[in-house]
């Protein structure tokens, strides 16, 4: 394992857009730290289910981030910071691609 920090000068290189669920790509999978980046194609989505604390930021497309039953426009640009046991899911209408930063032990480990 290398101690460089994870770069990806280009997200486009290391995105994979799947249907019905993404195929996340991980650049951190820490106990505490994840962060990846996937996509959906239109129609794809990831069910509502409850996760650790996390930031979603939208980096192209269209969808929705469904928040605690709350459907948000997710495009891109859009950040959304969803607090630890949140309920969580994103339904893309175009092809959509987004990075997830999830902060905290991972709630399954921990039951």
């Amino acid at each position: 394992m290398s101690d460089q920090p994870p770069y990806v000068p280009d997200w486009h290189d290391v995105i994979s857009y799947s249907k019905p669920g993404p195929t996340p790509h991980l650049l951190v999978d820490e106990p505490e730290l994840r962060v990846l980046v996937a996509g959906l194609e239109p129609g794809g989505r990831i069910p509502p289910h409850p996760e650790r604390r996390a930031v979603y930021t939208a980096l192209d497309g269209e969808g929705f981030l469904f928040l605690d039953g709350v459907a948000l426009p997710f495009r891109e640009g859009a950040i959304v910071v969803v607090p630890d046991g949140s309920t969580r899911g994103i339904e893309a209408v175009t092809r959509l691609s987004f990075m997830a930063v999830r902060i905290g032990p991972d709630p399954v480990a921990t039951d």
